[in-house]
C-alpha cells in the first residue's frame, strides 16, 4: 500500500477538535458499550480497517461479547441486541449510507421510543464523528498496527 500523509500531524488543530468532540461524546450520557457498537458498525460499513480493529478491541475491553461482535454486521438477523441498540444500529446504517436511506421517518420514530431528544442528538453526533474518522482512516490508508 502506498504511504499517505499523516493527517493529524498536518492539521493538528482539526485533530485536536475531533478528539475534543470524542471527549464530549464520552460525557454525553450514552453508554460506552452503545457508542462502541455505533463506531464499529459504521466502520464496518465504510471499510475502515484501522477503525474496525480499534473499536472491536475497545468494545472487548469494555466487556462486549464475542457473539455480539461477530454478528454485528448482521445484527438484524440475531437476538443478541436490545431494542434500544437495534434502533441505534438502524440509525447508524441510515446515516452512514445517507444517499441510499435518507434517514427515514420510521427509524427516527423508533429512536424516540428508546432515546431522549438529547440522546438522539448525541447519538447522531457520534455517528457523524465516526464517519469523519473513517474518512480520515480510509482516505489516508491507515492500517491496524
Amino acid at each position: 500500500m502506498n504511504k499517505r500523509i499523516e493527517w493529524a500531524k498536518q492539521s493538528p488543530e482539526a485533530y485536536k477538535a475531533m478528539v475534543g468532540l470524542e471527549m464530549a461524546l464520552g460525557k454525553s450520557g450514552l453508554e460506552n458499550s452503545l457508542l462502541e457498537l455505533v463506531r464499529l458498525r459504521a466502520s464496518q460499513i465504510n471499510g475502515c480497517a484501522y477503525c474496525v480493529n480499534m473499536h472491536a478491541n475497545d468494545a472487548r475491553k469494555a466487556g462486549e461479547t464475542e457473539a455480539r461482535l461477530q454478528t454485528l454486521s448482521v445484527w438484524e438477523e440475531t437476538t443478541f441486541f436490545t431494542p434500544r441498540e437495534r434502533a441505534a444500529l438502524a440509525w447508524v446504517e441510515s446515516l452512514t449510507l445517507l444517499s441510499i436511506h435518507h434517514a427515514p421517518q420510521h427509524q427516527y420514530e423508533a429512536l424516540l421510543e428508546h432515546f431522549s431528544e438529547s440522546e438522539i442528538a448525541n447519538l447522531t453526533l457520534a455517528i457523524a464523528a465516526i464517519n469523519a474518522w473513517n474518512r480520515f482512516g480510509v482516505g489516508f490508508a491507515m492500517t491496524p498496527a
